[in-house]
């Protein structure tokens, strides 16, 4: 079982994982000529907010402050990376995208077993996992589609 210093340490990690997410979504919508890879990744963006806020609700219900720390490099780090992708094409970007929700699926698979004690946080990480599978699943379909297309 995890201390509660523990949890808001991790809870601090997710915190700067999905405002990283935020920056990376919202930078690649504006590389992107695609109106539905665009809009996508703006509502896949949205969603990442709406962990953001979850992640720093619990933090605070916890009595623990959301890292100031993350809340300013994390999303400079994610537009940098946003930026970049877009320039290495569409099939590249979404598979770094991939990449970045499967490591963060793991992450959260690993943080759920430690987690089950606290049904609203252990409720919080499986809504979080879901999303990022999902958006894992959708980034996945469309580089067939669009591999597909080229070949």
């Amino acid at each position: 079982m995890l201390s509660r210093e523990e949890v808001i340490t991790k809870l601090n990690w997710f915190y700067s994982l999905e405002l990283n997410q935020v920056g990376l979504y919202n930078a690649q919508s504006k590389t992107i000529d695609d109106i539905y890879i665009k809009r996508t990744l703006e509502r896949v963006a949205s969603i990442e907010q709406q962990h953001v806020d979850n992640v720093a609700d619990k933090i605070k219900e916890l009595g623990g402050r959301p890292t100031s720390i993350g809340a300013v490099i994390a999303p400079f780090t994610g537009k940098t990376a946003g930026n970049i992708t877009g320039w290495s094409g569409v099939i590249n970007l979404l598979k770094a995208n991939i990449k970045l929700e499967q490591k963060a699926m793991a992450d959260y698979k690993d943080f759920i077993l430690k987690a089950a004690s606290d049904q609203s946080l252990f409720d919080l990480l499986w809504s979080n996992l879901i999303d990022e599978d999902l958006h894992s699943a959708w980034f996945t379909n469309k580089v067939a589609e669009l591999e597909n297309i080229k070949t």
